[in-house]
């Protein structure tokens, strides 16, 4: 059976990252990052709210079909408000495949230092970046499902092995 795999956490702690080991490691598996898929939307940056949005549907059209070929389909993706994760369960529930909600974590104060040290990290400022991880621990609150798996900095093989660990045959 397919699997949706949603890889959520803050920005900075890998989510990229395992998402491109997991689909190299599965072939077939689509790797769904949808900020890719947003910066394929001409003049995004005018409009990054409507940007994300139709993003967002594109990448729920474009699991739909791969899940319904029978392949897994995971999505890195930072989601702090629930409304995507809602699509998502929709989506899953419609298509009868498992759901899988992962969430790496690291500590606040670790998690804004990884984002500020990578290289294509846009300027956020440090009490907006705090706020988007208590956004996210709040929504965490609403998802039982989901499970946290911690994350540290440059130990990229061990959260891999935790992320396989969460993800049943």
């Amino acid at each position: 059976m397919p699997r949706l795999i949603i890889v959520n956490g803050p920005p900075g702690c890998g989510k990229s990252t395992l998402a491109a080991r997991y689909a190299e490691d599965h072939p077939l598996t689509l790797n769904l990052d949808i900020d890719r898929i947003r910066d394929l939307v001409g003049g995004w940056r005018a409009d990054p709210h409507e940007a994300g949005l139709l993003a967002r549907a594109a990448a729920l059209a474009a699991a739909r079909t791969h899940l319904a070929a029978g392949h897994d389909v995971i999505v890195p993706q930072f989601l702090r408000r629930p409304a995507f994760l809602e699509q998502v369960d929709e989506l899953a529930a419609v298509t009868g495949v498992r759901l899988l909600e992962i969430v790496l974590m690291d500590s606040k104060d670790n998690a804004l230092r990884r984002f500020a040290a990578r290289p294509t990290s846009a300027p956020l400022p440090a009490t907006e970046l705090a706020t988007m991880y208590d956004e996210l621990l709040a929504m965490l609150s609403t998802r039982p499902r989901a499970v946290i798996v911690p994350t540290v900095h440059g130990e990229v093989e061990q959260a891999y092995e935790a992320l396989l660990a969460c993800l049943p045959a």
